[in-house]
């Protein structure tokens, strides 16, 4: 998408629109293009590795949270049984 667009679309001003893309561009999560057309035009597309890498590790994530979740619920669900008193 445009800067411009992607600034309307989340209802900020273009220079903190540009702002934002230039750290998103510097930490390597968006490209930046320019059409054949028009250099001062800008063109801002995700890029796809490091999302897959995030997603990989927020899977992790789950699973190993999930887990301990889990036997923590069942860990206090046993407490209420007893009263809390063993």
């Amino acid at each position: 998408m445009r800067a411009g667009a992607l600034g309307s679309a989340v209802g900020l001003p273009a220079p903190a629109m540009s702002r934002h893309l230039r750290v998103l561009r510097t930490s390597g999560l968006v490209d930046e293009s320019h059409p054949d057309s028009d250099a001062r035009v800008r063109i801002y597309a995700l890029r796809r590795g490091p999302f897959e890498a995030l997603d990989a590790w927020l899977s992790q994530m789950q699973a190993a949270w999930g887990d301990q979740l889990d036997a923590f619920r069942a860990h206090v669900e046993g407490c209420g049984e007893d009263g809390g008193k063993e």
